[in-house]
């Protein structure tokens, strides 16, 4: 795989857009820390949450999301996993029933002296002969990247774009409307019919 998207850079599409550049990139580095992450029985989407609660523990469901870059179900779903395996923990927030924090067990903080060391491997194999200069270059090159992006999201947020949930986008994809919620009247109206038809039914019988 990783073969095939160095042909298209070098010999089918060289000047591709920076935007399918860097997904290149940042997809071969996923392949190469899998692969050593693999040796340990580890997802790849299990680090990026175990990388997340290395540094801070008790985060929220929503939080590890924000963080991680993905929707609350795949991290719900990851959660589940990584709590079978034994890698976290979760609590209930003692200041609101809704918000569960996550915390990482012994064996879930023992794995980062683990696989810690794999992804610096990674990162030295990446750059193996890339000239200083240049590594500075690029880290400034995509930080800029990173901040007109964040600026072009603010904007959006004004002009009433925003990113659908997976449920949203399912529907859009799937060409249904979104089902229109009933009122509370209505809901009202069919319970006080049910319940005429119910006593009907006994005098009836």
């Amino acid at each position: 795989m990783t073969r095939q998207m160095l042909r298209h850079w070098q010999e089918a599409v060289p000047n591709d857009r920076l935007a399918h550049l860097v997904k290149h990139a940042a997809r071969g580095l996923a392949r190469a820390l899998q692969m050593r992450l693999t040796e340990h029985s580890v997802s790849y989407g299990h680090w990026t949450f175990l990388r997340i609660l290395w540094e801070a523990e008790g985060l929220t469901q929503r939080q590890l999301s924000d963080e991680a870059g993905v929707m609350e179900p795949t991290t719900f779903s990851a959660l589940n996993a990584m709590e079978k395996l034994g890698y976290v923990t979760r609590r209930p927030s003692p200041t609101s029933r809704k918000e569960v924090h996550v915390y990482l067990t012994p064996k879930g903080r023992a794995l980062k002296t683990k696989l810690v060391p794999l992804a610096e491997e990674v990162n030295a194999v990446a750059l193996h002969r890339v000239d200083p200069g240049d590594i500075a270059a690029t880290r400034r090159t995509l930080l800029a990247l990173i901040a007109n992006l964040a600026a072009d999201e603010a904007q959006s947020l004004t002009l009433r774009r925003r990113i659908p949930s997976t449920r949203e986008l399912s529907r859009l994809l799937n060409g249904s409307r979104p089902r229109a919620r009933k009122s509370p009247l209505r809901r009202r109206g069919r319970t006080k019919k049910r319940a005429l038809w119910a006593r009907r039914g006994t005098v009836s019988a």
